[in-house]
């Protein structure tokens, strides 16, 4: 174990949550794994028009992927307690690396669903290590913001620069940057534990769930679901509707990873602003200019309006987030809300998409879509807020995404 003359701990010592290597890890291992998913509405498009795939099957597709890396955390209950930690990791990540490889020179639908579901379930795995171990860090808040900062980071730099490659290398270059980020940052797992470290709760377990407290819970997850569902089928197919607008797709990507940076700004004024003035006003806010961001899309929305609803939709999707987790935390008395909440946010981001192609395709073009994200959204709010606990504790930026913040 790698510790100073005197005894403590160097800044790499893999035996250390709080250790530079670990936090590291945490970062990179998340910002690879959720590098696809951020970049959803580049790679829909250019999968549409290079293998001819049409909006059902784009859906169902993302849906395959976003549902993998949901199941990923029910094995990872067993897997996490039972098995050497930096064995596990440094496999999910070579299945993760091949998975990324062969779906670069797969041209058959079936067999690509297949190998991307496989791959997100690696990469789901993966994700959830991190999130395990990101909770077992002293300072737990500045470890998930560097968790939120660095996938949309990752999500805004490949929005911004692989869609200028479609022309010369296709989807492919996608596939080949994860598996070649994967082999950069895999190295890190020797700043894992060989056995994984349950991490404390904080919740109070001397207090039985009651009536009320049950029924409070159902309504967050609930709103929790809606949400995911609502934004992850606009996200989707946001590149759609700009091509729908005769905006070219390096242009939309362009608006898009900028409105990928402005995630970062959003979560950053939640965490500044925590409950002032207060969590309720908040989320109405949020949610309000959110619902209003997906009614921008509605029509042929032209270059400007494209834009700000690009922007002000990932904006407010990071800012609202943390006030909705802080609801959820208010109520969560063992732990169990927001465990079930990691199954309803990935649930949420497979359902939208597989709703959101069908849709598309019934309507012939995404009014119906837009329509439902934002009635999605209405039922959201009133959700939560009939959720909220008499007391809402100052949230704080522990987004748990997909799986990913997108």
């Amino acid at each position: 174990m790698p510790h100073t003359l005197d005894g403590r701990r160097t800044p790499f010592d893999s035996t250390d949550p709080n250790s530079r290597g670990r936090v590291a890890l945490i970062v990179l291992f998340s910002s690879v794994v959720g590098t696809l998913l951020l970049m959803a509405p580049a790679v829909a498009s250019q999968l549409q028009l290079q293998l001819g795939l049409n909006p059902s099957q784009t859906g169902d597709l993302f849906s395959a992927e976003l549902g993998a890396m949901s199941f990923a955390s029910i094995p990872a209950l067993w897997w996490m307690k039972r098995f050497n930690i930096r064995t596990m990791s440094t496999i999910f990540g070579v299945i993760f690396i091949a998975g990324n490889v062969s779906s670069a020179y797969i041209d058959d639908y079936g067999t690509l669903l297949a190998v991307r579901f496989l791959t997100s379930l690696a990469g789901g795995s993966l994700m959830v290590l991190c999130m395990s171990l990101a909770a077992q860090t002293r300072d737990r808040n500045r470890v998930y913001g560097l968790w939120v900062m660095g996938q949309l980071s990752f999500g805004a730099i490949g929005l911004a620069v692989l869609p200028h490659f479609f022309g010369s290398f296709g989807i492919g270059i996608v596939y080949w940057t994860l598996a070649v980020l994967m082999i950069l940052v895999l190295p890190l797992a020797r700043f894992l534990p060989e056995r994984n470290v349950t991490a404390d709760h904080d919740g109070n377990d001397e207090t039985g769930p009651t009536r009320n407290y049950v029924l409070r819970a159902a309504l967050g997850l609930v709103a929790v679901l809606a949400f995911y569902v609502s934004l992850s089928g606009v996200w989707t197919f946001v590149g759609g509707v700009a091509a729908a607008s005769t905006i070219d797709t390096e242009t939309s990507s362009s608006i898009l990873s900028v409105a990928t940076v402005l995630g970062i700004a959003g979560s950053a004024l939640a965490t500044v602003l925590g409950s002032r003035p207060s969590t309720r006003t908040n989320l109405l806010v949020g949610y309000v200019a959110m619902t209003l961001s997906v009614g921008l899309l509605a029509g042929m929305p032209g270059l400007l309006r494209f834009t700000i609803a690009a922007l002000l939709f990932k904006f407010t999707w990071t800012f609202i987030l943390p006030y909705i987790m802080s609801t959820l935390s208010g109520l969560d008395r063992s732990g169990r809300v927001v465990n079930l909440a990691n199954i309803a946010i990935g649930g949420g981001f497979a359902i939208g998409p597989f709703m959101g192609g069908r849709l598309v395709e019934s309507a012939g073009g995404y009014g119906t879509l837009i329509a439902v994200s934002a009635a999605g959204l209405v039922l959201s709010l009133a959700l939560i807020i009939a959720a909220q606990p008499r007391r809402i504790a100052t949230p704080v930026v522990t987004t748990p995404v997909p799986q990913m913040v997108e």
